[in-house]
């Protein structure tokens, strides 16, 4: 696994805060309004949930590229990364049934030990995501298998410890950034 980030993070930021706040009945929306302001690029206007029509927006690579390049300060289409992580909110929602109880609160566990070092939490997010990979047979890619666990696993975590927001997010954005880099800006 490669320890140095891949690039600016902000794409997953972004990702990973619309994801969790498309979240339906989650008990940490105050600690992730104080997320707000680390993950907003260039707008103030506020993320919002988002209903899709099944023909607006494909999260498999396949929409055409809408880079900005020539805005100062952004390098992609923020709103279509607010709107994909939306879409695999959606998803997410059906992943999560099939995770078994005893890995989210293991995971708790390991995210509420202050002694592991962030580095340690990052392999242990990595392995448990392997792990899920291999118990949860999910019928999509397996660059998008990877993304939406990791951010189920965020919001499971954060759900039943809303304190461990912050580090839950960063540690998801930084797993994100390092392993899944490329298909997430590939995503626009």
């Amino acid at each position: 696994m490669d320890q140095g980030l891949r690039g600016d993070v902000q794409v997953e930021r972004i990702l990973v805060y619309s994801f969790l706040k498309n979240c339906h009945n989650c008990d940490f929306s105050k600690e992730l309004d104080s997320l707000r302001n680390q993950v907003m690029v260039s707008s103030p206007k506020d993320f919002l949930c988002v209903e899709f029509d099944d023909e607006e927006l494909q999260t498999d690579g396949n929409r055409s590229g809408r880079f900005q390049n020539g805005e100062p300060g952004s390098g992609f289409d923020e709103e279509v990364f607010q709107l994909i992580g939306a879409r695999l909110a959606e998803i997410g929602d059906q992943v999560a049934r099939e995770i078994d109880q005893r890995v989210v609160n293991d995971l708790v566990l390991q995210f509420l030990n202050e002694n592991l070092s962030r580095a340690e939490i990052m392999r242990r997010l990595s392995n448990t995501v392997e792990g899920l990979m291999r118990a949860v047979p999910l019928e999509m890619e397996r660059e998008k298998a990877m993304l939406v666990l990791a951010m189920v696993l965020a919001r499971t975590v954060a759900n039943k410890m809303p304190s461990l927001l912050h580090r839950v997010f960063n540690t998801t954005v930084n797993y994100i950034n390092q392993n899944l880099h490329d298909y997430v800006v590939n995503l626009e």
